[in-house]
């Protein structure tokens, strides 16, 4: 065997252990998380004596835990409306402009990604306050939708620009008007496009806690009802929402990022 040759398999092994260990510092901690959740005891110890379901039966009779999360499934639904009937029609404008003007505009729809969340919460909450508008849960879901519109305006426009302009002028020849050709030709190429970033909106919308902090009134999102938990320390309860929650976001996350690589692959 060449040094080449051993120094190029030393260099696989280094990088794979690297990656490893990255994962493990990454994800052991939610391990640990979703283990303790199946403790008997509460008293968070390790190792674990019993295990039992206890906490998860738990979750099913608390009204307050069942309140915010309808609250977070509201709020993400309509985050999902909302940036998808505005999303979708803003990066069709986008596809139309050109030159310098494009691009800046192209730019501009990123800063919401770019900006902590933090700041983008604290800037809504003073706009709101010297409007006189006070807060709630729709105050929450227009502060979402403007934190994840980017996400349906960058994927749907990445879509149109591979798609082919030649079938929306045949259609388009053949009679049929823009909202047509749109319906009709267009819409089934985005459909994994949209639907792909309509699941990241969803669960990015139900996670998110930094805007809607500043944002919410009197009711909860499932989130800020975890916040108010913690103040009280870390119990099993606590683990088992957070590991149904990782979860549930987990799952979503990997289907629409299976739909948008799927409809890459298509192309």
């Amino acid at each position: 065997m060449s040094a080449g040759g051993g120094a190029s398999r030393g260099a696989r092994w280094t990088f794979a252990a690297a990656a490893i260990l990255i994962f493990l510092f990454l994800y052991a901690p939610i391990a640990v998380l979703v283990a303790f959740s199946f403790q008997e005891s509460q008293v968070l110890s390790w190792p674990i004596e019993a295990w039992s379901f206890r906490w998860y039966r738990l979750l099913l009779e608390d009204r307050e835990l069942q309140q915010a999360l309808w609250n977070s499934l509201m709020v993400a639904s309509a985050c999902v409306t909302v940036t998808t009937l505005a999303g979708v029609p803003l990066a069709l404008a986008l596809r139309r402009l050109r030159g310098r003007l494009g691009r800046f505009l192209e730019q501009t729809f990123l800063l919401p990604l770019i900006v902590p969340q933090f700041i983008t919460g604290l800037a809504l909450l003073i706009v709101l306050n010297r409007s006189d508008i006070g807060l709630s849960l729709w105050t929450v879901i227009l502060g979402q939708s403007l934190v994840w519109m980017p996400i349906v305006v960058v994927q749907v426009h990445a879509r149109l620009q591979r798609f082919d302009a030649n079938l929306e002028q045949a259609s388009m020849d053949l009679g049929a008007n823009r909202l047509e050709t749109f319906f009709l030709v267009m819409l089934p190429n985005l459909r994994t496009a949209v639907v792909g970033s309509a699941l990241l909106v969803f669960t990015l919308s139900f996670d998110e806690l930094p805007v809607t902090f500043f944002l919410t009134g009197a009711e909860n999102t499932l989130p800020m009802h975890i916040w108010s938990m913690l103040r009280i320390g870390i119990t099993p309860e606590i683990n088992a929402i957070a590991s149904l929650t990782v979860g549930a976001s987990v799952g979503l996350i990997l289907l629409g990022v299976w739909l948008l690589a799927k409809d890459r692959r298509r192309l």
